[in-house]
């Protein structure tokens, strides 16, 4: 990669760790929430449902119109919207209100994340696309412990402190200059858009940066086949139909497991006989594999084939959830609760490199965003259905559950998903769509999948 390349990397990095941050805001304010305003259960609970539907709105109406008017302005104004959100969210005085700024909140926070995974397939190396995403997904998991620990220092300081968690969650405004300044718009928007003079000037930029780095002149162009425009309802009724179903069984399944486990075990564990201090001691030891377990996708997310690296991870996962189900010993309960941690964060950058790859640039953002959204619905009702299970098959049972979500989800996209390793955005849409030839640069190319 470039300079320029790594210097959009630290932006869009950036901005997600801020996204992260912002997305555990209420969690970490709830109970001093609850504390002062006298809120029951439910409502704690009832906030927190409107958010995911505020999530599944903004991935698909974020990648509508990132589709339409381009990535780097829904960037920015996604970036802007959840900003000003959270930050009114620190003046509010009720649920009624509160409800409705983290909807929101979630409309802009999910928005941004797609536009930025679908910026991230576009404008970097198709041999650095997977390494790209994975180092943009953990330095945005370090948002989740700052924002814990600001929390656990400014909440005990008064009854209404909490309200400083969310004036921190609109950090993000601050960084709207550096995404304006330093990330222009995806080359494959522009080119999409006849906006082939700007688009090819970013491209020799690259170039140049390319050359003085190797130098050595770059390989010749080649002629490959460019997927002719789309439109939305190809997703649902046309050659992209399957690609859709495929990919949003596999983020229901997958995302049911993820949130499954990690929203749940602190209460699966007290259920299950251990004490409330005991629960969350295992539950903090446990989340120590968070970020390590998105860097340890660098070893193969670019040398194995997604779909493959997903189901080996997910039939881990779900190996490591039996265990964790019916041992007896707590130092395999920590182990495999380590193991489950690890593997299921190593799976986000996979799954997160697949999602805009395999549709076509007129609809990567809308595809992206429809299966994204569909997954956070699935985590909606999953929130009931492991509060039920809980109460009729008991802790053993809410675990086959997940062990059995996560192996489906696995072999949905291993059996019926696109090969998409090593293959320019092109040669992955064009299978079932009408294509025309137009050159663009070589696969092999040392700059950028352009």
């Amino acid at each position: 990669m470039t300079r320029t390349h790594k210097r959009w990397l630290i932006v869009l990095a950036a901005l997600l760790l801020v996204d992260m941050a912002d997305l555990n805001t209420f969690a970490f304010a709830a109970p001093a929430i609850r504390a002062e305003w006298g809120l029951s259960v439910h409502q704690v609970g009832t906030i927190t449902s409107a958010s995911f539907l505020g999530m599944f709105v903004g991935s698909v109406l974020g990648g509508r119109i990132a589709d339409r008017f381009g990535r780097k302005p829904v960037i920015i104004g996604a970036v802007g919207l959840f900003s000003v959100f959270s930050l009114l969210s620190a003046f509010a005085v009720g649920v009624a209100d509160l409800a409705v700024y983290r909807v929101v909140t979630g409309v802009g926070l999910q928005a941004m994340t797609v536009v930025v995974l679908t910026y991230v397939s576009e404008m970097f190396p198709l041999t650095r696309r997977g390494r790209a995403q994975t180092w943009i997904v953990a330095v945005s998991l370090i948002g989740v412990p700052i924002m814990a620990w600001f929390a656990r220092w400014v909440v005990p300081t008064s009854p209404s402190a909490w309200r400083w968690i969310f004036a921190l969650g609109a950090s993000g405004l601050v960084l709207i200059v550096a995404a304006a300044r330093w990330l222009p718009e995806s080359v494959r928007w522009l080119q999409d858009n006849g906006r082939n003079d700007r688009a090819e000037s970013i491209v020799q930029q690259i170039e140049r940066e390319a050359r003085q780095a190797t130098r050595a002149e770059l390989p010749a162009v080649l002629t490959q086949p460019v997927v002719a425009a789309a439109r939305p309802i190809d997703l649902v009724a046309g050659g992209y139909l399957r690609r859709t179903v495929v990919l949003c069984l596999t983020m229901c399944l997958g995302l049911s497991g993820f949130y499954g486990y990690h929203s749940w075990v602190p209460t699966l564990l007290t259920e299950h006989g251990f004490s409330t201090a005991e629960a969350l001691t295992y539950s903090s030891v446990m989340s120590l594999a968070t970020v390590p377990g998105a860097l340890f996708a660098l070893l193969f997310i670019d040398r194995v084939e997604r779909r493959t690296a997903v189901l080996v991870l997910y039939t881990m996962v779900a190996g490591l959830m039996l265990v964790f189900a019916f041992t007896d010993s707590n130092t395999l309960l920590v182990a495999s609760g380590l193991g489950i941690t690890l593997l299921l964060q190593a799976s986000v950058p996979c799954m997160y490199t697949y999602l805009p790859e395999i549709f076509p640039t007129s609809l990567r953002a809308l595809g992206a965003g429809i299966c994204n959204g569909t997954g956070r619905l699935a985590v909606f009702g999953t929130t009931f259905l492991v509060s039920a299970l809980l109460a009729w098959v008991g802790f053993t049972g809410v675990f086959l559950y997940l062990a059995g979500v996560v192996i489906l989800a696995g072999l949905t996209i291993a059996l019926f998903g696109e090969r998409t390793r090593g293959r320019s955005l092109e040669e992955i849409t064009s299978t079932g769509a009408a294509t025309h030839g137009s050159p663009v640069r070589t696969p092999q190319a040392s700059t950028a999948d352009y």
